[in-house]
């Protein structure tokens, strides 16, 4: 606490818990890209919103740059300090402060686990429906700066759509409440909307009235084996057609590989190059036969090989992991990661193209693909060989991603589907954006932070002040 900058923050705040050993600096100064060397100023934990906006008063006094973090999950460098950032670490304001049983909303504070918000609803007989793998240990702040999306977008869409409204501290320390839970509110900008999916430079999320609603009606898992890239398409179509999906996940056998190395359970006796989970709406026996109806149909047509039905929850949950447990599988690999989307229509032309390229420009790696098929999110997952270095690795794989940018442009795609830009994906942006639209996405940003001192670098380049 040697900093004449930090001796005055804690002259300020005294009662703020601010962190400067080294292992808390290393720990909350990286998220899952690994990518970077954390090297932050200090960890401030800020216990409310109070002193959140002494914390930014303070930093655009001394010009000091501020990380907001989370649950620092995401794969972006998003959440990355790497150049002397204070991180602003919101895991202390994780507490539920509301609940509105007519309006059917939730309020609660940005570092609450998305899993714990969950809960919560669940506890009113309510479900806050946005759901991904990394519900443990994701915040409700962080799933906003990314709008993020996860494994059944296809029946209730991304973070966006049940955002009901926010409490945002700026650059400057002051407070903004954002929509106030309002459904028609047309009085002007959105700012809440425009809060959502702005990596934190815009400002700090402190708190979130989140929309809920009725459970869903029981519902049944099935794992599909399927023969090529051309029947996951058909197969697609043919159960949302016959069936009310809630989600619809697919992966390879490289993937299927590493997880059942990792200690999940073979589902299927045989081996197949493509797999679907998917999870639909069960309530009656008309939507069982419906279920067996539409698997046959696959059968008939040659584009299911094989398949099984889960009969328990247990089951249910095992059928799950063998999609959801692919991340934490590969992560020794140390993976360099895509997060691709383009338009449902145009998923079967571009996994081809993307099957092409991968194959010319990746024959020495391993690549591990996944997805979210019903809303054209693709995860495009290579394996570090291990007698290779992490720069040459990195070096080799940039390349690649240059070409893959440019074919999402053709599609009209974007490199970024649900992790944001941050850092890894910062060189790409104009394939997904066009140069208007950026400058005006800049204008933005120096309205709400004149300094550029919230999470500078990331989504785009800072600019000379």
């Amino acid at each position: 606490m040697t900093d004449s900058r930090l001796a005055d923050l804690a002259t300020r705040l005294p009662a703020l818990r601010l962190l400067t050993d080294a292992a808390d600096l290393e720990h909350y100064g990286r998220d899952w890209t690994r990518r970077w060397a954390p090297a932050p100023l200090a960890i401030a934990l800020p216990a409310s919103v109070e002193e959140v906006q002494e914390v930014m008063r303070w930093a655009s006094g001394h010009g000091v740059a501020v990380v907001p973090s989370g649950g620092r999950t995401g794969l972006s460098g998003g959440a990355v300090a790497a150049n002397g950032e204070l991180v602003l670490s919101l895991e202390r304001m994780n507490r539920m402060l509301a609940f509105d049983p007519v309006d059917r909303t939730l309020t609660v504070q940005a570092g609450m686990p998305l899993q714990a918000l969950q809960d919560a609803a669940k506890a009113h007989g309510l479900v806050y429906p946005v759901d991904f793998a990394a519900r443990g240990s994701c915040t409700i702040g962080g799933n906003i700066a990314t709008n993020a999306g996860g494994i059944r977008v296809i029946r209730y869409g991304n973070t966006r759509e049940w955002i009901a409204g926010l409490t945002v501290v700026t650059a400057a320390g002051e407070r903004l409440e954002l929509n106030r839970g309002l459904i028609k509110n047309s009085s002007g900008y959105d700012l809440r909307q425009l809060m959502i999916a702005s990596e934190g430079t815009l400002g700090i999320v402190v708190e979130a009235t989140v929309r809920l609603t009725n459970p869903p009606p029981p519902a049944q898992v099935m794992l599909l084996a399927l023969p090529d890239l051309d029947a996951l398409m058909q197969v697609f179509a043919l159960f949302q057609s016959r069936l009310l999906l809630q989600a619809f996940e697919f992966f390879t056998d490289v993937a299927l590989r590493h997880v059942l190395a990792h200690g999940a359970q073979r589902a299927l006796d045989g081996d197949y190059p493509y797999y679907v989970v998917t999870e639909f709406d069960a309530a009656d026996e008309a939507a069982q036969e419906a279920a067996l109806a539409a698997f046959e149909a696959g059968v008939e047509q040659g584009w299911i090989l094989d398949g099984v039905i889960a009969q328990s929850e247990a089951q249910a949950a095992a059928l799950w992991r063998l999609r959801e447990g692919i991340t934490e599988s590969v992560a020794p690999r140390k993976p360099y990661k895509n997060d691709v989307s383009v338009r449902i229509s145009a998923v079967p032309a571009f996994l081809q193209a993307m099957q092409e390229l991968l194959g010319r420009e990746y024959p020495q790696f391993e690549v591990v693909w996944f997805g979210h098929i019903g809303d054209g999110n693709l995860h495009i997952n290579v394996l570090k060989p291990d007698d290779l270095d992490d720069a040459a690795f990195i070096a080799q794989c940039e390349q690649v991603t240059k070409r893959l940018a440019a074919t999402l442009q053709q599609f009209g795609g974007s490199i970024s589907a649900e992790h944001g830009i941050g850092l890894v994906k910062l060189p790409y942006l104009d394939s997904t954006r066009g140069a208007a639209e950026i400058a005006l996405m800049r204008g933005v940003r120096r309205a709400f932070d004149p300094q550029g001192i919230l999470n500078p670098g990331k989504l785009f380049a800072p600019e000379p002040i």
